[in-house]
């Protein structure tokens, strides 16, 4: 196999893949904060990262994918103050915390499943390792990056660009970063404008809580991630991944804190995805323009005519790069409903293809295209371009002007069952299959009716039949083997 080529947000341009461990690869993607519905956003970083799992798996790499889950830790803003989420909203529903994670972590899994998402192999939750994040924090302090302000403990982001780029991932200078933060005033228990905590004091009654050196307190949100990764996949792996979003902040903050504790950069590939609009403007809650994946499935929403099954909507998503916006629209959502099926059907017609002692189609130049493809940083719209391209091949072969022998045959069924199903990840809906099953039936009958009229030479009964058939867009053609139809797009 060709090599693979990704961008890498760290560099700032494609590289070529190569593994720290071959063929050990490990990847990190920032999971859900689960105190609320996932919404569209999230879904579109974790297919991406679930179709580049599985192409990874499909090149013959094994794949140690780590997906947390933040269940603590979250407070409202990103200044280390305020509530943490997931208490505030306990505190509201007058539930226990963790009742509202069980909650909203079994939501984000059907979700998942909804979409055909692959299940990570580890899936860390960030209270299932406080005592990770704690030894991480105090190893930070020991390098002489963080200090204690009444029991809170403070990364000191100025110290550390002594020798340090902070700026590194995001390509902003320090100059620049705190221009744009906001002074101190005396008011504040950090030293620097750009600190964050790794560790927060807890007030007295603060429900989420736990015992450290420092007193009780819980994590910021940032040290999760990098303790985590680090026990699972060690000082340095392959793949860190997540949305765009998180990386002036979060992903920023990771760099820092595992080049404090352990003086090396922690990952060799860092990966985003870009974000989503509706209609050309910014999807956000605050706009009225937001999806929650069910309202999409539903069409349970001011903005969508109807709604779209999950499949039509992976298979939409895959239709944009990932690192490329993606715009969701009525008529975007349609036109992908209609090639995916023009897609399935034409999988469906493998099975009957007839074979010949020679070929006229060249299967060998469409696997090497697919191939490039998905080695230039897994470009699924040009993946995409040549499977319709396959498409249009599969539905001359049925129409017997192509033809294909049966060596050929073999590898175009395993072309497409790699790349639609396995690396794609989409599969048939079932009630588009059964709505085609009832239609192929109905269709058989219909056809029966036509030949036993055109039999007894009423040939103006079959061509009526044929004629209304045609207005639903129904195309009946007559050859020597009998009649056969088609759904004409």
């Amino acid at each position: 196999m060709e090599p693979l080529f990704l961008y890498n947000t760290l560099t700032r341009q494609k590289e070529k893949f190569q593994p720290l461990n071959p063929p050990l690869v490990g990847m990190y993607v920032c999971g859900p904060t689960v105190y609320s519905d996932v919404h569209l956003g999230n879904c579109r970083t974790f297919i991406s990262f679930d179709m580049i799992y599985r192409y990874l798996l499909h090149a013959g790499f094994k794949v140690r994918y780590v997906r947390n889950i933040t269940d603590a830790g979250h407070l409202e803003g990103d200044l280390d103050e305020g509530d943490d989420k997931f208490a505030k909203k306990a505190k509201i529903e007058q539930v226990e915390p963790m009742e509202i994670v069980q909650k909203y972590t079994l939501g984000f899994h059907e979700v998942m499943a909804l979409f055909n998402n692959l299940p990570p192999g580890i899936e860390p939750t960030a209270t299932g390792h406080i005592s990770e994040q704690i030894e991480m924090t105090k190893k930070i302090i020991v390098q002489g990056f963080a200090y204690v302000t009444n029991g809170t403990v403070y990364f000191d982001v100025e110290k550390y660009c002594t020798n340090n780029n902070y700026g590194i991932l995001s390509n902003r200078k320090l100059d620049d970063l705190l221009t744009n933060t906001r002074e101190l005033n005396g008011q504040d228990e950090k030293k620097g404008r750009l600190d964050f905590a790794l560790w927060i004091n807890a007030k007295p009654e603060h429900i989420m809580r736990w015992p450290s050196p420092w007193g009780w307190g819980f994590p910021g949100w940032h040290i999760e991630c990098s303790a985590m990764s680090m026990k699972y996949l060690g000082e340095q792996f392959d793949i860190h991944g997540g949305g765009m979003d998180l990386i002036a902040t979060h992903h920023t903050n990771e760099v820092a804190q595992s080049v404090a504790c352990n003086s090396t950069q922690p990952v060799k590939y860092w990966m985003h995805t870009n974000m989503l609009t509706v209609n050309g403007a910014r999807m956000s809650k605050s706009a009225g323009n937001g999806f929650l994946p069910k309202e999409l499935f539903t069409g349970n929403h001011p903005l969508l005519e109807r709604g779209y099954q999950p499949m039509v909507v992976r298979f939409f998503m895959m239709q944009t790069h990932y690192r490329s916006t993606l715009d969701f629209s009525n008529e975007a959502l349609k036109a992908s409903e209609k090639g995916f099926e023009r897609m399935m059907n034409a999988i469906r017609l493998l099975d009957n293809l007839k074979i010949s002692n020679s070929s006229s189609v060249n299967i060998a130049e469409l696997k090497t295209l697919c191939y490039a493809a998905m080695n230039d940083d897994f470009n699924t719209p040009v993946l995409i371009a040549h499977l319709f391209d396959g498409v249009r091949l599969i539905n001359s072969i049925n129409d017997s002007k192509e033809t294909i022998t049966e060596t050929d045959l073999v590898e175009l069924k395993k072309l497409y069952h790699n790349f639609v199903f396995s690396v794609m990840g989409l599969k048939e809906e079932t009630t588009a299959k059964n709505n085609d099953e009832l239609a192929e039936g109905l269709m058989n009958a219909i056809l029966a009716i036509r030949k036993e009229v055109r039999s007894k030479k009423d040939f103006t009964t079959s061509d009526l039949i044929r004629d209304e058939l045609k207005k639903i867009n129904i195309i009946v053609k007559d050859t020597k083997d009998g009649a056969v139809w088609e759904q004409e797009n």
